[in-house]
């Protein structure tokens, strides 16, 4: 799918908008968006999406890390027509971008999920549905309609509520399985620990449990009758700390979609996914949420690509993606499409699905404008020549 002015025509109906004295309100700078969505968001539900491990060193590294890297423009290539468009497990993505798997929606606008995923089917963005959602699996893929859709699987210590999440997640129609490997546990997370917040004890993003089977099963009564119980149960299997390269193995041949392994940092780890049965790896810190002062992912990338060179398996890229330039500098150093999740959710908090909408389309402009000024005309073309380390810069091209 080519689409020659989508940065074009985005700049120009904001600016002719503006000729009628109308600004954006959903702000195109990220920092900006973070402002607006704090001034709407409650304060314990702020804290939730913005905050990280610890320190919260993890989210600065992953900024901090894409600092070290210059995109390298070359001129007087055409670029008249630009083509963002890539291929991953067969299906065609119009763009290189999915939404980030991002759980309880319900604390960040009304609409929670559904708003985004109206927004990513309008748009035609793929998207990454959380286990942890406000709304279900079925319901989400409804709103998503023939735009791409992933299942994002929270692997439960309960092994039929596991199984049941993964049949469910195909019967709906999700084309692929991601696994996140690095939330087992819940990391220390010092901003939801000062505030005593815990969203899931609210009965906020269990709606794919308590509309499971399997998991109704484990309650004494219907969920929706006596909620309390029902949300212990749900902490008490939503995660499972003791799982194994051999219980990924089991998955990945239980699973009739591919599996994708999300949160695979050491490039150890990727091979040896890759070597039990993944077909796919999402190199990611969850957003500097789980463990504080750990390696930058953009920093992993270069490592992982490296260490899977000969693997036919797509490698996708989220942490600290924040503008067009981060998700090129990730494409540049091998990543086939990367994952956008904090803007979104601030769009959501602001104006909802159009404010998702609103972020996207910025976000995509910003991709597809700065491709065509580094020379470039189709995204899949962008390797490491596009790219260089700025300490690099002193010995000269």
């Amino acid at each position: 799918m080519s689409e020659s002015n989508r940065g074009s025509d985005r700049q120009v109906e904001i600016f002719m908008e503006g000729m009628a004295d109308i600004t954006p309100d959903v702000p195109p700078s990220f920092e900006e968006l973070e402002e607006a969505a704090l001034e709407v968001m409650d304060e314990k539900a702020y804290g939730y999406v913005a905050g990280g491990a610890g320190g919260e060193r993890t989210i600065s590294h992953n900024r901090d890390a894409f600092s070290e890297w210059r995109l390298w423009p070359r001129m007087l290539r055409d670029f008249s027509e630009r083509d963002l468009s890539v291929e991953l497990f067969g299906t065609e993505f119009s763009v290189p971008v999915l939404l980030a798997p991002i759980g309880v929606q319900s604390i960040i606008h009304e609409e929670g999920e559904l708003g985004t995923a109206r927004a990513a089917s309008n748009l035609d963005v793929p998207l990454v549905a959380s286990s942890a959602a406000s709304h279900t699996m079925e319901d989400m893929a409804d709103e998503l309609g023939d735009t791409p859709g992933w299942f994002q699987l929270y692997w439960s210590s309960n092994d039929d509520v596991a199984k049941s999440f993964v049949r469910r997640a195909e019967e709906a129609g999700y084309e692929a399985l991601v696994v996140t490997l690095d939330n087992n546990i819940l990391g220390w997370r010092e901003r939801d620990i000062s505030d005593a917040y815990l969203p899931f004890l609210d009965g906020e993003g269990v709606a794919n449990y308590f509309a499971d089977g399997a998991f109704r099963d484990l309650c004494d009564a219907p969920p929706e009758e006596n909620e309390l119980p029902a949300i212990r149960t749900f902490i008490d299997i939503f995660g499972d700390a003791s799982l194994t390269f051999d219980d990924l193995e089991w998955l990945c041949e239980f699973a009739d979609i591919p599996v994708v392994v999300k949160g695979v940092l050491h490039p150890q780890d990727a091979v040896e996914c890759v070597d039990r049965g993944a077909e796919g790896v999402i190199v990611s810190n969850h957003g500097g949420r789980q463990v504080d002062n750990a390696v930058p992912a953009i920093d992993a990338l270069p490592h992982v690509i490296e260490a899977l060179d000969g693997e036919d398996v797509p490698v996708l890229f989220d942490s600290g993606i924040r503008r067009g330039a981060d998700a090129l500098i990730a494409l540049a150093l091998g990543a086939d499409a990367v994952q956008l999740g904090r803007p979104y959710a601030y769009g959501l908090a602001i104006d909802g699905q159009d404010g998702v909408e609103a972020v996207v389309k910025n976000f995509l402009a910003d991709l597809d404008l700065t491709l065509g000024l580094i020379g470039y005309d189709d995204v899949s073309d962008v390797d490491r020549e596009a790219v260089i380390r700025a300490a690099e810069l002193q010995d000269g091209p």
